[in-house]
């Protein structure tokens, strides 16, 4: 059987953060994800919440990294809750448990809420790097710009003008 799931929309409010009693942190947050296609009629699309949860790692990189507003693309997979509410009733809830978060745009067009952009806050391997931990956010506001990663390319030799292939 297969249950894999991506969506991509905007966050609706800041993750929450919590620890278990056993001590796993856990975020939860909702993705608004806009649909591809509007009514029939022409009128305007609509748009779904998602509820999601991230677990570990996951869950600690969402809560430092993403904010309300935030562009995010999950990857994971469709689970449901069962549980009774105060008048007996049984409920269901759908959620998506992450198993990877991406950020959704680019940083230029990720202007921060909370203060001004400054590409110097981020490390050279967090952002689109394809992980879901980020991998180096640690510089904080303001320090000074880390040295540029060593290049994996090489400049060729001008020849006799002619392209190597």
């Amino acid at each position: 059987m297969l249950n894999h799931i991506v969506i991509m929309g905007r966050l609706t409010r800041d993750p929450e953060l919590r620890t278990t009693q056993s001590g796993v942190n856990v975020a939860s947050f909702s993705v608004a994800v806009e649909r591809d296609f509007g009514s029939r009629d022409g009128g305007e699309r609509q748009t779904d919440f998602i509820d999601c949860v991230a677990w570990r790692q996951t869950g600690e990189f969402v809560s430092r990294y993403f904010h309300k507003g935030s562009m995010i693309v999950v990857s994971g997979r469709l689970q449901s809750r069962k549980w009774q509410d105060r008048d007996g009733n049984n409920r269901t809830n759908w959620e998506i448990s992450a198993d990877n978060v991406y950020f959704g745009e680019s940083r230029r067009d990720s202007e921060d809420s909370r203060g001004s952009y400054n590409p110097n806050n981020y490390g050279s391997n967090n952002y689109g790097s394809g992980n879901s931990y980020g991998g180096g956010y640690e510089s904080p506001r303001g320090s000074a710009p880390a040295a540029p990663a060593p290049s994996a390319f090489a400049e060729l030799g001008d020849d006799d003008g002619e392209l190597p292939f």
